[in-house]
């Protein structure tokens, strides 16, 4: 059996698939074995201090090595570790990535927000698109939103922005990056009349859930801000009760929902498909790519 792995050190949490990787008469395609997540919010300290602290970065070590060993019990020939906006935006990422190698034996790649967004493409979304309208992909993380347009199920523009959960939750999002993403939406999406948004991430991937539509379906604007304004008005403590939510979601569903709504309030959207990859889907994906096509 071939075994891929991926880690993707976010924002707000760090994870590790191992995909059970096989061939079909339509190619390569791999199969979800094992999928560990920690919440480790790197975001914290790298949007407030530039800095990721030493008690944090021990924790880093500690998850990496852990994954280490469970990438060497269950036999993973290949793996890709690409850290995002928290480790991009801290002084010491070099230092970590050293440190990483030597007490892990993980070669970690941080990775700049084209890469990130080229990443997730390689989940090829578009190919299960309709070619009679266009879309918006939005990729929601912890310091981070990449997006993408889609017109004729090929790949218009794209963009990364600094706006995200944990940035918002730490008040470190500008307004001016705002403005720079309404103004990179209005222009990209001008004269589509016709769109869709795609979107990806852990929150949108719960607020889905949550809205109990079909696979297959899309969420409307509507089912969204509902669920939107429901969250809102609890505390933290009650959301975690009340909507059954780890600590680590409870807090960043909101912001999250604040983005994707935003966004489909500047271009009209009226639904969203939530396909469930991610970043992980993504780096599998391009490793199926790069060794074996």
């Amino acid at each position: 059996m071939l075994r891929y792995a991926a880690i993707d050190i976010g924002s707000n949490a760090v994870r590790l698939l191992i995909a059970d990787i096989s061939q079909t008469d339509k190619g390569f395609e791999f199969k979800k074995n094992t999928l560990v997540r920690v919440p480790l919010r790197l975001g914290d300290d790298a949007f407030l201090d530039h800095h990721i602290s030493d008690r944090k970065v021990e924790d880093l070590v500690k998850t990496m090595s852990a994954f280490r060993n469970l990438m060497d019990v269950y036999q993973v020939s290949k793996y890709l570790a690409c850290a995002t906006s928290a480790m991009r935006e801290s002084d010491n990422g070099k230092e970590i990535i050293k440190l990483l190698k030597k007490k892990a034996d993980i070669d970690l790649e941080i990775i700049e927000g084209e890469r990130e967004a080229n990443i997730i493409y390689a989940n090829h979304i578009e190919a299960s698109l309709s070619s009679d309208k266009g879309y918006l992909y939005i990729d929601v993380g912890g310091g981070s939103t990449e997006l993408s347009v889609f017109i004729n199920k090929e790949l218009a523009a794209s963009k990364s922005f600094n706006i995200g959960t944990i940035r918002m939750l730490d008040n470190q999002d500008k307004p001016e990056t705002w403005e720079d993403m309404r103004a990179w939406v209005r222009e990209n999406t001008k004269g589509q009349k016709n769109m869709a948004a795609i979107g990806t991430g852990g929150n949108i991937n719960k607020l889905f859930r949550m809205s109990n539509e079909k696979q297959s379906d899309p969420m409307s604007f509507l089912k969204l801000k509902t669920l939107y304004n429901s969250l809102s008005s609890y505390s933290l403590k009650e959301r975690m009760l009340v909507f059954n939510l780890n600590a680590d979601r409870a807090d960043v569903i909101i912001p999250a929902a604040e983005i994707y709504l935003t966004l489909m309030k500047w271009t009209g959207i009226k639904q969203i498909y939530v396909p469930r990859v991610g970043m992980v889907d993504g780096i599998i994906n391009l490793l199926m790519e790069e060794n074996l096509v």
